[in-house]
């Protein structure tokens, strides 16, 4: 490849976006919220078609040809495109990547939840959901099913996580994401109830209603939580209903992934009677 940087060594200052991929906590002091990393063929796909803009690429030799069409779009025009044998690339990144195709882009400004109240009609909160896969995992489904945004609690974890753009399919990069703070936490759904917003939290209690016995809202907000605590009782309290997928009484419960699925399947099968 024409105009390629070959790296010898993990040291060279040209790869510190790189570093340290598998530290979570070292990538957050990292990257901060000036940039992130975008990992595999399908994410940069996501990327290019995004608001977020490429810094620059890291390859492993074996991946170059195939990377070669990404640099005629005008999203790549310019950014440099390192190279790394698979040992140099190892101690750059902190693991073995042998086959390794990584991008680095600067991230767009979080939207705040008045925008998301008031450009959209199905939003998906997450409350104190802290896995970087299962976040992912709702935002591929979420795209999917025409969810126009996600909210994410203070304590969620980093929206551009490597692990979570990686599952997300690059599908986090399409979709605006909003993170009020602590003090704003969950005092923000009245935002969203003033801009004629429902918001139904997911809940595996008796008392629930089922999502197939109610009418679908036009402007809707799914709020889930993890899967061993669930959605906190301050936010269920500020809800305006508790809903549940009903599951076979000798199932304890759904991984929130595929509950975060059934969800938006059942509220698109509805709008489309």
């Amino acid at each position: 490849m024409n105009g390629a940087i070959t790296v010898i060594s993990a040291d060279d200052p040209l790869v510190s976006d790189y570093r340290q991929l598998g530290d979570r906590s070292a990538r957050r002091q990292i990257e901060g919220n000036e940039f992130f990393i975008s990992e595999g063929w399908m994410s940069i796909e996501r990327l290019c078609d995004s608001q977020h803009y490429f810094r620059s690429a890291l390859l492993s030799p074996s991946r170059v040809k195939r990377f070669q069409p990404f640099l005629e779009r005008p999203e790549l025009h310019g950014i440099p495109v390192y190279v790394a044998e698979r040992d140099v690339m190892r101690d750059i990144v902190g693991f073995d990547l042998p086959r390794g195709v990584l991008v680095s882009a600067n991230r767009r400004p979080l939207a705040t939840a008045d925008e998301l109240a008031a450009t959209s009609n199905r939003l998906v909160v997450l409350d104190g959901l802290d896995d970087d896969e299962s976040v992912g995992a709702i935002a591929r489904v979420a795209r999917a099913f025409g969810v126009n945004g996600m909210v994410l609690g203070p304590t969620c974890t980093d929206p551009y996580h490597r692990r979570t753009v990686r599952v997300s399919m690059g599908e986090i990069l399409q979709i605006r994401v909003a993170q009020p703070s602590a003090t704003e936490w969950p005092h923000f759904l009245n935002t969203l109830h003033s801009n004629g917003f429902d918001s139904w939290a997911m809940s595996r209690a008796d008392t629930a209603e089922s999502v197939w016995d109610l009418a679908t809202p036009e402007r809707l907000a799914i709020v889930l939580g993890p899967e061993n605590s669930g959605v906190a009782a301050k936010t269920f309290a500020a809800a305006t209903r508790r809903v549940t997928i009903p599951i076979n009484p000798s199932a304890s419960s759904l991984n929130v992934g595929h509950a975060a699925a059934i969800t938006f399947a059942a509220l698109a099968r509805k709008s489309r009677r």
